[in-house]
Protein backbone atom coordinates (compact mmCIF):
# COMPACT_ATOMS: atom_id res chain seq x y z
CA UNK A 1 0.00 0.00 0.00
CA UNK A 2 0.92 3.57 -0.57
CA UNK A 3 2.53 5.61 2.34
CA UNK A 4 1.21 9.12 3.33
CA UNK A 5 1.99 8.61 7.58
CA UNK A 6 5.38 9.30 8.18
CA UNK A 7 6.92 8.15 11.56
CA UNK A 8 4.60 11.25 13.45
CA UNK A 9 1.98 12.03 10.88
CA UNK A 10 1.54 13.37 7.65
CA UNK A 11 4.41 15.90 6.74
CA UNK A 12 5.38 17.95 4.06
CA UNK A 13 5.78 21.52 2.20
CA UNK A 14 2.38 23.24 2.55
CA UNK A 15 0.87 23.63 -0.51
CA UNK A 16 2.60 20.84 -2.03
CA UNK A 17 1.68 17.22 -2.25
CA UNK A 18 0.64 15.55 0.41
CA UNK A 19 -0.06 19.10 2.65
CA UNK A 20 -1.87 20.64 -0.24
CA UNK A 21 -5.75 21.85 0.65
CA UNK A 22 -7.06 19.33 -1.89
CA UNK A 23 -5.22 16.30 0.12
CA UNK A 24 -6.14 17.77 3.57
CA UNK A 25 -9.85 17.87 2.34
CA UNK A 26 -9.98 13.84 1.37
CA UNK A 27 -7.97 13.31 4.74
CA UNK A 28 -10.67 15.12 6.70
CA UNK A 29 -13.24 12.63 4.41
CA UNK A 30 -10.98 9.74 5.23
CA UNK A 31 -10.52 10.42 8.60
CA UNK A 32 -14.22 11.05 9.44
CA UNK A 33 -15.43 7.98 7.18
CA UNK A 34 -14.35 6.06 10.03
CA UNK A 35 -16.64 7.99 12.65
CA UNK A 36 -19.48 8.38 10.43
CA UNK A 37 -21.92 5.84 11.64
CA UNK A 38 -21.55 7.06 15.33
CA UNK A 39 -24.40 8.96 17.46
CA UNK A 40 -23.42 12.99 16.95
CA UNK A 41 -19.52 12.03 15.63
CA UNK A 42 -17.51 14.85 16.38
CA UNK A 43 -13.69 15.42 15.10
CA UNK A 44 -11.75 18.06 17.47
CA UNK A 45 -8.96 20.54 15.34
CA UNK A 46 -5.88 22.40 16.72
CA UNK A 47 -3.17 23.77 15.32
CA UNK A 48 -0.43 25.79 15.56
CA UNK A 49 0.83 29.18 14.46
CA UNK A 50 1.73 28.59 10.72
CA UNK A 51 0.89 30.44 7.95
CA UNK A 52 -0.38 27.66 6.10
CA UNK A 53 -2.28 26.50 8.98
CA UNK A 54 -5.39 28.12 8.13
CA UNK A 55 -5.87 26.70 4.81
CA UNK A 56 -4.99 23.19 5.82
CA UNK A 57 -7.54 23.41 8.45
CA UNK A 58 -9.94 25.20 6.29
CA UNK A 59 -9.80 22.20 3.70
CA UNK A 60 -9.66 19.75 6.62
CA UNK A 61 -12.61 21.06 8.25
CA UNK A 62 -14.57 21.27 5.18
CA UNK A 63 -13.48 17.41 4.20
CA UNK A 64 -14.98 16.21 8.04
CA UNK A 65 -18.50 18.11 7.07
CA UNK A 66 -18.94 17.00 4.05
CA UNK A 67 -18.93 13.32 5.54
CA UNK A 68 -21.52 14.38 8.21
CA UNK A 69 -19.17 14.39 11.00
CA UNK A 70 -19.20 17.40 13.21
CA UNK A 71 -15.96 19.41 14.43
CA UNK A 72 -14.91 21.19 17.15
CA UNK A 73 -12.29 24.12 16.24
CA UNK A 74 -9.94 25.08 19.38
CA UNK A 75 -7.61 27.18 17.09
CA UNK A 76 -3.72 27.56 18.06
CA UNK A 77 -2.92 25.30 21.24
CA UNK A 78 -0.35 22.78 21.91
CA UNK A 79 -0.18 19.61 20.49
CA UNK A 80 -0.70 17.48 24.17
CA UNK A 81 -4.06 20.14 24.40
CA UNK A 82 -5.54 18.58 22.01
CA UNK A 83 -4.81 15.18 22.94
CA UNK A 84 -6.17 16.49 26.13
CA UNK A 85 -8.83 18.21 24.91
CA UNK A 86 -9.79 15.13 22.42
CA UNK A 87 -10.65 12.80 25.76
CA UNK A 88 -12.45 16.00 27.51
CA UNK A 89 -14.80 16.81 25.09
CA UNK A 90 -15.29 13.19 24.26
CA UNK A 91 -14.61 13.61 20.88
CA UNK A 92 -13.94 10.67 18.19
CA UNK A 93 -10.82 11.27 17.31
CA UNK A 94 -8.43 14.52 17.50
CA UNK A 95 -6.62 16.15 14.83
CA UNK A 96 -3.36 18.67 15.21
CA UNK A 97 -2.20 20.60 12.17
CA UNK A 98 1.61 21.58 12.77
CA UNK A 99 5.04 20.23 12.04
CA UNK A 100 6.57 20.29 15.22
CA UNK A 101 9.99 21.94 15.62
CA UNK A 102 10.48 21.90 11.68
CA UNK A 103 10.60 24.92 9.43
CA UNK A 104 7.20 27.25 9.12
CA UNK A 105 7.10 26.11 5.47
CA UNK A 106 6.40 22.83 6.61
CA UNK A 107 2.98 21.31 8.00
CA UNK A 108 1.43 18.38 8.93
CA UNK A 109 -1.29 16.57 10.21
CA UNK A 110 -1.23 13.86 13.02
CA UNK A 111 -4.43 11.94 14.22
CA UNK A 112 -4.89 11.21 18.27
CA UNK A 113 -7.62 8.16 19.10
CA UNK A 114 -10.54 9.84 21.69
CA UNK A 115 -8.77 8.39 24.70
CA UNK A 116 -6.26 10.63 23.90
CA UNK A 117 -3.24 8.66 22.59
CA UNK A 118 -1.74 9.09 19.09
CA UNK A 119 -3.08 6.43 16.34
CA UNK A 120 -1.89 3.29 16.22
CA UNK A 121 0.31 2.31 13.13
CA UNK A 122 -3.27 0.12 12.02
CA UNK A 123 -5.52 2.96 12.12
CA UNK A 124 -3.37 5.19 9.88
CA UNK A 125 -3.23 2.60 7.67
CA UNK A 126 -6.79 2.51 7.69
CA UNK A 127 -6.88 6.23 6.79
CA UNK A 128 -4.56 5.72 4.02
CA UNK A 129 -6.87 2.38 2.69
CA UNK A 130 -10.11 4.51 2.30
CA UNK A 131 -8.01 7.54 0.99
CA UNK A 132 -6.47 5.85 -1.80
CA UNK A 133 -9.08 3.64 -2.63
CA UNK A 134 -11.46 6.46 -2.50
CA UNK A 135 -14.12 4.45 -0.67
CA UNK A 136 -15.63 7.90 0.55
CA UNK A 137 -16.75 8.38 -3.43
CA UNK A 138 -20.38 7.47 -2.35
CA UNK A 139 -20.47 9.54 0.61
CA UNK A 140 -22.21 12.67 0.22
CA UNK A 141 -24.94 13.73 2.96
CA UNK A 142 -27.09 16.38 2.21
CA UNK A 143 -29.49 18.95 3.68
CA UNK A 144 -29.58 18.60 7.87
CA UNK A 145 -27.08 15.74 7.62
CA UNK A 146 -24.06 17.99 6.82
CA UNK A 147 -21.42 18.42 9.66
CA UNK A 148 -20.97 21.98 11.50
CA UNK A 149 -18.39 23.30 12.88
CA UNK A 150 -18.55 24.44 16.76
CA UNK A 151 -15.76 27.35 17.45
CA UNK A 152 -13.85 26.35 21.29
CA UNK A 153 -10.87 28.38 21.33
CA UNK A 154 -10.75 30.75 24.47
CA UNK A 155 -12.83 27.86 26.36
CA UNK A 156 -11.01 25.01 25.30
CA UNK A 157 -7.66 27.15 26.33
CA UNK A 158 -9.27 27.83 29.27
CA UNK A 159 -9.65 24.04 30.40
CA UNK A 160 -6.54 22.91 29.75
CA UNK A 161 -4.51 25.74 31.72
CA UNK A 162 -7.05 24.45 34.46
CA UNK A 163 -6.35 21.13 33.64
CA UNK A 164 -2.88 21.80 34.08
CA UNK A 165 -3.05 23.39 37.22
CA UNK A 166 -4.15 20.12 38.90
CA UNK A 167 -1.01 18.37 38.04
CA UNK A 168 0.93 20.19 40.64
CA UNK A 169 0.53 20.39 44.36
CA UNK A 170 -2.19 22.73 45.48
CA UNK A 171 0.37 24.54 48.14
CA UNK A 172 2.88 24.97 45.05
CA UNK A 173 4.65 28.62 45.52
CA UNK A 174 7.37 29.97 43.34
CA UNK A 175 6.37 33.76 43.93
CA UNK A 176 10.01 34.15 44.84
CA UNK A 177 11.42 32.62 41.29
CA UNK A 178 12.07 34.16 37.95
CA UNK A 179 10.97 32.38 34.81
CA UNK A 180 11.97 32.99 31.29
CA UNK A 181 9.70 31.78 28.73
CA UNK A 182 10.92 31.28 24.79
CA UNK A 183 7.71 30.23 23.29
CA UNK A 184 9.26 29.54 20.03
CA UNK A 185 6.63 31.77 18.04
CA UNK A 186 4.66 29.02 18.21
CA UNK A 187 1.57 27.13 19.58
CA UNK A 188 2.57 28.19 23.26
CA UNK A 189 2.92 31.75 22.79
CA UNK A 190 -0.15 33.07 24.60
CA UNK A 191 -0.98 30.03 27.01
CA UNK A 192 2.39 29.53 28.39
CA UNK A 193 2.84 32.83 30.13
CA UNK A 194 -1.08 33.07 30.80
CA UNK A 195 -0.51 29.84 33.10
CA UNK A 196 3.03 30.56 34.89
CA UNK A 197 0.88 34.14 35.60
CA UNK A 198 -1.37 32.85 37.10
CA UNK A 199 0.11 30.26 39.30
CA UNK A 200 1.95 33.99 40.43
CA UNK A 201 5.75 33.09 38.88
CA UNK A 202 7.50 35.94 37.84
CA UNK A 203 7.78 35.59 33.97
CA UNK A 204 9.34 37.47 30.97
CA UNK A 205 8.27 36.07 27.70
CA UNK A 206 10.72 36.39 24.45
CA UNK A 207 9.45 35.00 21.02
CA UNK A 208 5.70 35.15 21.78
CA UNK A 209 4.89 37.58 18.76
CA UNK A 210 4.17 34.70 15.69
CA UNK A 211 3.48 36.04 12.39
CA UNK A 212 3.19 32.51 10.40
CA UNK A 213 6.62 32.48 9.43
CA UNK A 214 8.66 33.24 12.10
CA UNK A 215 7.83 29.74 14.23
CA UNK A 216 11.16 27.67 15.27
CA UNK A 217 13.66 30.62 13.48
CA UNK A 218 16.76 31.08 15.52
CA UNK A 219 14.25 30.43 18.80
CA UNK A 220 12.47 27.97 21.16
CA UNK A 221 13.88 24.71 22.14
CA UNK A 222 16.39 23.72 19.06
CA UNK A 223 17.66 27.01 19.00
CA UNK A 224 18.13 28.10 22.84
CA UNK A 225 21.04 30.75 22.67
CA UNK A 226 18.98 33.49 22.57
CA UNK A 227 16.90 31.96 25.95
CA UNK A 228 20.96 31.56 27.25
CA UNK A 229 21.60 35.28 26.68
CA UNK A 230 18.45 36.41 28.08
CA UNK A 231 18.52 34.28 31.13
CA UNK A 232 21.57 35.97 31.91
CA UNK A 233 20.58 39.31 31.35
CA UNK A 234 17.64 39.14 33.37
CA UNK A 235 19.24 36.97 35.62
CA UNK A 236 16.67 34.70 35.53
CA UNK A 237 16.32 31.42 37.96
CA UNK A 238 15.50 29.40 34.77
CA UNK A 239 14.74 29.86 31.21
CA UNK A 240 12.22 27.11 29.55
CA UNK A 241 12.25 26.86 25.88
CA UNK A 242 9.35 25.31 24.10
CA UNK A 243 9.40 23.75 20.34
CA UNK A 244 6.88 25.21 17.66
CA UNK A 245 3.47 23.08 19.45
CA UNK A 246 5.25 22.93 22.78
CA UNK A 247 5.05 19.38 22.63
CA UNK A 248 8.86 19.89 23.75
CA UNK A 249 10.69 21.57 26.49
CA UNK A 250 14.46 22.34 27.21
CA UNK A 251 15.58 24.18 29.72
CA UNK A 252 18.23 26.48 30.72
CA UNK A 253 19.92 27.36 34.20
CA UNK A 254 20.62 30.43 36.48
CA UNK A 255 24.32 30.27 35.25
CA UNK A 256 22.74 30.21 31.58
CA UNK A 257 23.77 26.34 30.69
CA UNK A 258 21.13 24.07 28.90
CA UNK A 259 19.71 21.71 30.51
CA UNK A 260 18.50 19.26 28.38
CA UNK A 261 15.74 16.61 28.19
CA UNK A 262 17.48 13.82 29.25
CA UNK A 263 18.61 16.27 32.29
CA UNK A 264 14.86 17.28 33.14
CA UNK A 265 14.01 13.53 33.06
CA UNK A 266 16.89 12.78 35.43
CA UNK A 267 15.86 15.43 37.64
CA UNK A 268 12.36 14.44 37.48
CA UNK A 269 13.13 10.20 38.44
CA UNK A 270 15.38 11.07 40.88
CA UNK A 271 12.77 13.29 42.89
CA UNK A 272 10.62 10.32 42.38
CA UNK A 273 12.29 7.47 43.84
CA UNK A 274 13.17 9.23 46.38
CA UNK A 275 9.37 9.90 47.16
CA UNK A 276 8.40 6.02 45.75
CA UNK A 277 6.75 6.94 43.38
CA UNK A 278 8.46 6.25 40.63
CA UNK A 279 6.86 2.81 39.78
CA UNK A 280 9.25 0.03 39.41
CA UNK A 281 11.80 2.45 39.50
CA UNK A 282 12.10 2.55 35.58
CA UNK A 283 12.85 5.30 32.90
CA UNK A 284 12.20 4.52 29.60
CA UNK A 285 14.02 6.74 26.97
CA UNK A 286 15.41 6.11 23.62
CA UNK A 287 19.17 4.98 21.63
CA UNK A 288 19.85 8.77 21.40
CA UNK A 289 20.50 9.48 25.15
CA UNK A 290 23.10 10.22 26.78
CA UNK A 291 25.62 7.17 29.11
CA UNK A 292 25.18 9.46 31.90
CA UNK A 293 21.82 9.41 32.07
CA UNK A 294 22.11 5.44 32.62
CA UNK A 295 24.71 6.47 35.15
CA UNK A 296 22.62 8.89 37.34
CA UNK A 297 19.43 6.27 37.58
CA UNK A 298 21.23 3.69 38.29
CA UNK A 299 23.37 5.21 41.01
CA UNK A 300 19.77 5.75 42.71
CA UNK A 301 18.96 1.64 42.22
CA UNK A 302 16.69 2.45 39.09
CA UNK A 303 16.34 0.87 35.44
CA UNK A 304 16.61 2.50 32.49
CA UNK A 305 14.94 1.03 29.70
CA UNK A 306 15.69 1.98 25.86
CA UNK A 307 13.93 2.34 23.08
CA UNK A 308 13.56 3.63 19.18
CA UNK A 309 14.03 7.37 18.75
CA UNK A 310 10.25 8.94 18.50
CA UNK A 311 7.59 9.60 21.17
CA UNK A 312 5.51 6.85 19.98
CA UNK A 313 8.23 3.92 20.61
CA UNK A 314 8.66 5.50 23.71
CA UNK A 315 5.01 5.01 24.80
CA UNK A 316 4.68 1.62 23.78
CA UNK A 317 7.70 0.93 25.59
CA UNK A 318 6.59 2.84 29.02
CA UNK A 319 2.91 0.62 28.52
CA UNK A 320 4.50 -3.00 28.18
CA UNK A 321 7.05 -1.30 30.81
CA UNK A 322 4.60 -0.54 33.44
CA UNK A 323 6.84 2.50 33.86
CA UNK A 324 5.12 6.33 34.49
CA UNK A 325 8.04 8.22 33.04
CA UNK A 326 9.48 8.42 29.60
CA UNK A 327 11.19 10.98 26.81
CA UNK A 328 13.41 12.00 24.58
CA UNK A 329 17.01 14.21 24.86
CA UNK A 330 15.38 16.34 22.52
CA UNK A 331 12.99 17.19 25.51
CA UNK A 332 9.72 15.74 24.76
CA UNK A 333 8.89 13.71 27.87
CA UNK A 334 5.84 12.15 29.07
CA UNK A 335 4.41 11.55 32.32
CA UNK A 336 2.06 9.47 32.42
CA UNK A 337 0.02 9.77 35.35
CA UNK A 338 -0.91 13.02 33.75
CA UNK A 339 -0.88 12.64 29.81
CA UNK A 340 -0.83 10.62 27.21
CA UNK A 341 1.75 12.26 24.95
CA UNK A 342 5.15 14.72 25.52
CA UNK A 343 4.01 18.25 26.92
CA UNK A 344 6.37 21.06 27.37
CA UNK A 345 4.16 22.86 29.80
CA UNK A 346 3.32 19.96 31.90
CA UNK A 347 6.87 18.91 31.95
CA UNK A 348 8.11 22.64 33.04
CA UNK A 349 5.31 22.52 36.22
CA UNK A 350 7.06 19.02 37.11
CA UNK A 351 10.50 20.19 36.37
CA UNK A 352 9.63 23.45 38.61
CA UNK A 353 7.98 21.25 41.61
CA UNK A 354 11.49 19.85 42.34
CA UNK A 355 13.00 22.48 42.24
CA UNK A 356 10.15 24.04 44.62
CA UNK A 357 10.24 21.00 46.51
CA UNK A 358 13.87 20.56 46.95
CA UNK A 359 14.29 23.95 47.39
CA UNK A 360 17.55 24.05 45.17
CA UNK A 361 18.95 26.02 41.88
CA UNK A 362 18.75 24.19 38.61
CA UNK A 363 22.20 24.05 38.06
CA UNK A 364 22.36 22.29 41.28
CA UNK A 365 19.82 19.47 40.57
CA UNK A 366 21.44 19.49 36.79
CA UNK A 367 24.87 18.69 38.29
CA UNK A 368 23.69 15.16 39.69
CA UNK A 369 24.06 13.49 35.64
CA UNK A 370 27.45 13.65 34.54
CA UNK A 371 27.17 14.10 30.79
CA UNK A 372 29.69 12.44 28.35
CA UNK A 373 30.30 14.53 25.43
CA UNK A 374 28.06 14.32 22.29
CA UNK A 375 28.22 15.27 19.24
CA UNK A 376 25.02 15.18 16.62
CA UNK A 377 25.75 15.40 13.04
CA UNK A 378 22.62 15.64 10.49
CA UNK A 379 23.84 14.97 6.77
CA UNK A 380 21.30 16.23 4.02
CA UNK A 381 20.67 13.40 1.51
CA UNK A 382 18.79 12.88 -1.68
CA UNK A 383 18.44 9.32 -1.09
CA UNK A 384 18.58 7.91 2.50
CA UNK A 385 19.33 4.28 1.11
CA UNK A 386 22.18 5.57 -0.98
CA UNK A 387 23.61 6.52 2.54
CA UNK A 388 23.95 3.10 3.61
CA UNK A 389 24.90 1.60 0.32
CA UNK A 390 28.05 4.02 0.49
CA UNK A 391 31.36 2.18 0.38
CA UNK A 392 33.43 4.97 1.40
CA UNK A 393 30.83 6.20 4.49
CA UNK A 394 30.50 2.31 5.72
CA UNK A 395 34.23 1.75 5.53
CA UNK A 396 34.70 4.89 7.45
CA UNK A 397 31.92 4.04 9.96
CA UNK A 398 33.75 0.52 11.08
CA UNK A 399 36.97 2.67 10.99
CA UNK A 400 34.98 5.00 13.68
CA UNK A 401 33.67 2.08 15.71
CA UNK A 402 36.75 0.36 16.33
CA UNK A 403 38.49 3.51 17.47
CA UNK A 404 35.60 4.58 19.99
CA UNK A 405 34.81 0.60 21.33
CA UNK A 406 35.27 0.47 24.94
CA UNK A 407 34.71 4.18 25.79
CA UNK A 408 31.64 5.50 23.38
CA UNK A 409 29.87 4.48 20.74
CA UNK A 410 28.31 6.05 16.92
CA UNK A 411 25.15 5.43 16.72
CA UNK A 412 23.04 6.15 13.04
CA UNK A 413 19.72 6.68 12.46
CA UNK A 414 17.46 8.63 9.44
CA UNK A 415 15.06 10.93 10.23
CA UNK A 416 11.26 10.22 10.04
CA UNK A 417 10.02 13.68 8.94
CA UNK A 418 13.12 14.86 6.56
CA UNK A 419 15.47 14.02 4.47
CA UNK A 420 18.63 13.53 7.20
CA UNK A 421 20.33 11.10 8.25
CA UNK A 422 21.09 12.04 11.95
CA UNK A 423 24.83 10.63 13.76
CA UNK A 424 25.34 10.48 17.34
CA UNK A 425 29.29 10.61 18.47
CA UNK A 426 29.60 10.01 22.59
CA UNK A 427 32.45 9.37 24.08
CA UNK A 428 35.07 10.21 27.17
CA UNK A 429 37.30 12.48 24.99
CA UNK A 430 35.57 15.64 23.26
CA UNK A 431 38.37 16.21 21.20
CA UNK A 432 38.41 13.13 19.87
CA UNK A 433 35.19 13.34 18.95
CA UNK A 434 35.70 16.37 16.82
CA UNK A 435 38.65 14.93 15.30
CA UNK A 436 36.52 11.65 14.31
CA UNK A 437 33.37 14.46 13.32
CA UNK A 438 35.57 16.18 10.88
CA UNK A 439 36.59 12.95 9.33
CA UNK A 440 32.76 11.80 8.44
CA UNK A 441 31.69 15.59 6.86
CA UNK A 442 35.15 15.62 4.36
CA UNK A 443 34.19 12.10 3.55
CA UNK A 444 30.91 12.70 3.36
CA UNK A 445 31.65 16.25 0.77
CA UNK A 446 33.27 13.56 -1.56
CA UNK A 447 29.62 11.45 -2.08
CA UNK A 448 26.72 13.12 -3.95
CA UNK A 449 24.09 11.15 -2.53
Amino acid sequence: MKRLFGTDGIRGVANREPMTAKTAFQIGRAGAYLFKDKVSPKILVGKDTRISGDMIESALAAGICSMGVNVLKVGIVPTPAVAYLTRAYQANCGVVISASHNPFDNNGIKYFQGSGYKFSDSEEEEIEGIYFENRTKDEWPTGKDIGKIEYLSSIATRKYIEYLKTTIPHDFNLKGIKVILDCANGASFSIAPQLFNELGIKTITINNKPNGININHNCGSTHPASLQKEVLKQQADIGLAFDGDADRVIAVDEKGNIVDGDQIMAICALNLIKKNQLLNKKVVTTVMSNLGFDQAIKKAYGKVIRTNVGDRYVLETMQKANAVLGGEQSGHIIFLKYGTTGDGLLTSLQLLRVIWEEEKSLSHLASIMKKYPQIILNFRVKDKKLFYECININRTIKKIEKELAGEGRIFIRPSGTEPLIRILLEGQDKEKLEKISQELKEVFEKEDI
